[in-house]
């Protein structure tokens, strides 16, 4: 049974830097597509960025993302996923979300294509 654990949200001032991990049980980080989301009360989970299980980005991921201000990474030998902030804004403030696919692609995928979620961490950013 997969399962995955996020950790590390909290309140941080406005231009902070958090790294949220998700540690997976039941699967590895090498051999599917994985992904951090995040959503707000009211809104959909929105995708921050997917990685396929070679280590190559899915598609049209955030432009936080993208430009750099929220990185990704893992560490295999303790099967974790890592989600790095920085320079962090109020519209930030969410919950953030790891999720996992069965399969090693993710494509141009959301939310719909994963099949495993954590609990989620809070992440909560003020002034």
């Amino acid at each position: 049974q997969v399962q995955l654990v996020e950790s590390g949200g909290g309140s941080v001032q406005i231009g902070g830097s958090l790294r949220l991990s998700c540690t997976v049980s039941g699967s590895t980080v090498t051999n599917s597509c994985m992904g951090w989301f995040r959503q707000t009360p009211g809104k959909e989970r929105e995708k921050i960025a997917t990685i396929n299980g070679d280590d190559s980005w899915g598609r049209n991921n955030h432009k936080d993302f993208t430009e750099g201000r929220f990185t990704v990474a893992k560490d295999i030998a303790k099967n974790i996923l890592y989600l790095q902030m920085n320079d962090l804004k109020p519209e930030d403030t969410a919950v953030y979300y790891c999720s996992s696919r069965i399969g090693y692609w993710c494509g141009d995928g959301g939310a719909s294509i994963f099949t495993y979620w954590g609990r989620g961490t809070q992440v909560t950013v003020s002034s």
